[in-house]
């Protein structure tokens, strides 16, 4: 789009204004890209806004020892205990190169 002198008083007029640059586009014409770079090139900026309300931020209360005291409970202690279980099976050398043996005939 050729932006001529008129345009772009119309867009600086609307543009303060507050009107959005979608509104600005369809008003003159153009796409909201056209009218969006426009603003660029000018150095025409919407500030930004400050905040509608002010959230009140409160600190968490701390607790007092005997809240804390309330609150507890009891844990039961874990004891790991080990069972006696199955013990390894020992081989003797000549058992394992049998089974070496056993195996290599039987993967290949």
């Amino acid at each position: 789009m050729s932006w001529d002198a008129n345009d772009v008083v119309l867009l600086k007029k609307l543009w303060s204004v507050g009107q959005s640059a979608s509104q600005i586009a369809r008003r003159l014409g153009c796409s909201r890209n056209a009218v969006c770079g426009r603003l660029t090139r000018l150095g025409l900026k919407r500030g930004h806004k400050p905040p509608t309300a002010k959230p009140k931020i409160r600190p968490v209360p701390k607790r007092t020892p005997a809240l804390l005291a309330a609150c507890a409970r009891p844990v039961a202690k874990k004891v790991l205990r080990k069972t006696p279980g199955r013990q390894p099976k020992k081989f003797t050398k000549r058992q394992l190169y049998a089974m070496l043996a056993d195996a290599v005939r039987n993967t290949g």
